[in-house]
C-alpha cells in the first residue's frame, strides 16, 4: 500500500469551525447587489471560487452575453469580499473538532499538510494569521516541516478552483509529491470530493460536521465519510496497518 505523503484540506467547513458565516456573507452581497437566489442554490456552490459562483448566478439570470455582466459580477464581488473581510477581522475564527490533534499526528509521521481554499489569497491570510497558522510560511505561502502547515492554496492562485484537480496538482509539486496515491484530500463539500476524484487521489475523505450533512455528501465521489478530523488519526493508523477501510 502507498504510503502517504501529503494531506491536503480544505478550510471552511473542514478545519475552520463555520457556522455558515460564508453562504450569509455571500446572500448578503448578492442581495445588496440585486442577485436574487436561493439558500440552498449558495450551499450546492460551497468549495468553488466566490468570483466563479457569482459569474455562473449572474450568467443565469441576465444571459451570457448581457452587456451588463461584467459590471454586475464585478459590483457582487467586491461587495462580498469587503463583508467577508470585515467578518473575519471581527469575529472568532476556531479549528474545527479534531483538527489541531489531525495535525499533530500528521507531524508526527512526517505527513505534509496543505490548506486549499474556495477563498481569494487576502481573506485567506488573514484567517491564518489568526489562526496562527501563517507564520512560517515563505512568499509563496511554503513552510517548512516545523511549521503547523507546509502549504497554503487559494483559489485565485490557480488557473481553474474546484471541481478541479489544479489546487491539489499545485499542493503535490510544492510538497515535491508525485504520485497522486500518496495523497490524502479532506473537505466537507461535494467540490471537495470531486476536484479529490478528479486528481486521483489515494483516498478521498469527506467530513460531516462542516457545511455538508452525511446525507448530502453520500451520492458524491468518496472512500470514507468521517463525523470530523477527530477520526482522522485512527483511519490513516489502520490504513498504515494494512486494515482494509470499509466505505461508509
Amino acid at each position: 500500500m502507498q504510503p502517504i505523503q501529503l494531506v491536503v484540506f480544505d478550510m471552511a467547513g473542514t478545519t475552520l469551525t463555520d457556522h455558515h458565516e460564508v453562504e450569509r456573507c455571500f446572500a448578503q452581497a448578492a442581495t445588496q447587489t440585486g442577485l436574487i437566489v436561493s439558500e440552498e442554490r449558495i450551499l450546492a456552490m460551497q468549495g468553488l471560487s466566490k468570483r466563479y459562483v457569482f459569474e455562473t448566478l449572474w450568467k443565469e439570470h441576465l444571459g451570457e452575453e448581457n452587456p451588463a455582466l461584467k459590471t454586475r459580477v464585478d459590483r457582487s464581488y467586491q461587495t462580498f469580499t469587503e463583508i467577508l473581510e470585515h467578518h473575519y477581522l471581527t469575529h472568532a475564527i476556531t479549528p474545527t473538532e479534531g483538527c489541531l490533534e489531525a495535525f499533530d499526528y500528521l507531524h508526527t509521521k512526517g505527513i505534509a499538510i496543505a490548506l486549499t481554499t474556495g477563498f481569494y489569497r487576502k481573506v485567506t491570510n488573514i484567517i491564518l494569521d489568526r489562526l496562527g497558522w501563517l507564520a512560517g510560511l515563505n512568499e509563496q505561502h511554503v513552510g517548512t516541516r516545523d511549521s503547523q502547515i507546509q502549504v497554503s492554496i487559494a483559489s485565485d492562485e490557480v488557473e481553474r478552483g474546484r471541481p478541479y484537480p489544479n489546487m491539489i496538482q499545485k499542493a503535490m509539486h510544492l510538497t515535491e509529491v508525485t504520485n497522486p496515491k500518496a495523497v490524502v484530500n479532506i473537505g466537507d463539500t461535494p467540490s471537495d470530493l470531486l476536484s479529490g476524484r478528479s486528481a486521483s487521489v489515494g483516498l478521498n475523505i469527506g467530513v460531516t460536521n462542516g457545511t455538508h450533512s452525511r446525507a448530502q455528501l453520500e451520492a458524491y465521489p468518496h472512500d470514507i465519510l468521517l463525523s470530523s478530523l477527530r477520526e482522522l488519526p485512527k483511519l490513516l493508523s489502520e490504513r498504515a496497518a494494512g486494515i482494509v477501510l470499509v466505505k461508509e
